[in-house]
């Protein structure tokens, strides 16, 4: 027998679901339980502007499956839309379970007032989002999602269909940029454009240029939420421990920010070791494996609109690249990236970047 049961009092059992699931997939990447505990409390300025529930489902007496139903009042005003979006969906191979959780979601979003059913957004486009779709054979970087390819399979039996993919692509760190790069990044350089590293002691101050920057280069795009000066302190808080200041850059021009650019090591090399947990023996595989990481993750990039189309990319690459080698990085994955955005997909692909991961976001008319 399938139950369907609110877990707003039982949240520790949600957070912990996906690890009890998943733990034998090679490519799964248990996130720390202390964190997520953080991410789903009211210390998340996320939830100032959003109404989420929490689901899980129980087969014969066990959890088997888990649903969020989110109503994003930012996004809905700032699109004209009535969307409300399902996130942090893993489930069992079976479809009566995934048909129940979806229902349960399509079910607070109706008693919201919502027309359609979006995801997956965990908890929306600044976050984790999307379905993975092709490249299965490697795990998630950094902020990334993953998910065995039957979830796709209960999405369209649940009668999800597409609204829009990612693109995620991966850079094969080489002695030498190609020469185009260099060759645009030296003509942007004598335009005046300079390039600095973030100063760690006016972190904060400094992630707000991103913040001014990232709202400029995305106000336009699909999907596209802004974040407040809180969520901003909130995401690079959680951030911090991780950001390395000479592979995350500013863009200036006289002084003015134009362009941000954050390349970020891959942790999840480490999470993977830690498996949820946060203890004496965990932390002493983090410290070991951290050592370790050969990838990175550009998941800051953006430049401010009257600037596009002027290389300033080239020389935040060229400029990122210098750290990348001393650091004897392998790896760079650039995502995530619209299916429809074209400038920047050209962009990666002139740095000889390679699509190598597709995610799907879905939706439902309710």
């Amino acid at each position: 027998m399938i139950t369907v049961i609110e877990a707003a009092k039982s949240l520790n059992d949600f957070i912990k679901l996906p690890l009890t699931l998943h733990s034998r997939d090679p490519f799964f990447v248990p996130q720390l339980n202390h964190e997520m505990k953080v991410h789903f409390s009211p210390k998340n300025p996320f939830f100032d502007h959003a109404t989420v529930r929490y689901f899980i489902a129980m087969k014969d007496g066990r959890p088997v499956g888990r649903i969020a139903s989110l109503v994003n009042r930012v996004h809905n005003d700032l699109h004209g839309e009535k969307t409300g979006f399902f996130g942090f969906f893993d489930c069992i191979n079976d479809t009566a379970v995934s048909e129940r959780l979806y229902e349960k979601a399509a079910e607070h979003l109706t008693s919201e007032g919502m027309s359609c059913m979006r995801g997956p957004m965990s908890f929306s486009t600044n976050e984790e989002c999307g379905m993975l779709i092709e490249g299965f054979q490697e795990r998630p970087m950094i902020m990334m999602p993953y998910n065995p390819p039957y979830y796709n399979e209960l999405a369209a039996e649940a009668g999800l269909r597409k609204v829009r993919d990612l693109y995620a692509y991966i850079y094969d760190v080489r002695e030498k940029l190609p020469e185009k790069v260099l060759r645009v990044a030296a003509l942007v350089e004598k335009r005046g454009i300079t390039v600095r590293p973030i100063i760690m002691k006016q972190y904060l101050s400094d992630m707000m240029i991103f913040k001014d920057v990232y709202h400029s280069a995305w106000e336009k795009n699909w999907g596209f939420v802004p974040m407040s000066d809180k969520e901003l302190e909130y995401g690079a808080g959680r951030l911090k421990q991780i950001i390395i200041p000479e592979m995350t850059l500013i863009a200036e021009e006289a002084g003015k920010p134009v362009g941000f650019m954050g390349m970020v090591p891959d942790f999840n090399f480490v999470l993977k070791q830690m498996k949820g947990s946060l203890n004496p023996v965990s932390l002493a595989k983090a410290f070991y494996y951290s050592r370790k990481i050969k990838d990175l993750r550009v998941m800051l990039l953006g430049v401010k609109k009257e600037y596009r189309n002027k290389g300033i990319e080239a020389l935040l690459f060229r400029e990122g690249f210098k750290p990348i080698l001393k650091g004897g990085y392998q790896r760079v994955e650039f995502s995530w990236i619209l299916e429809d955005n074209l400038p920047v997909q050209r962009t990666i692909e002139t740095m000889e970047g390679r699509l190598y991961k597709k995610y799907r976001i879905y939706e439902k008319p309710l």
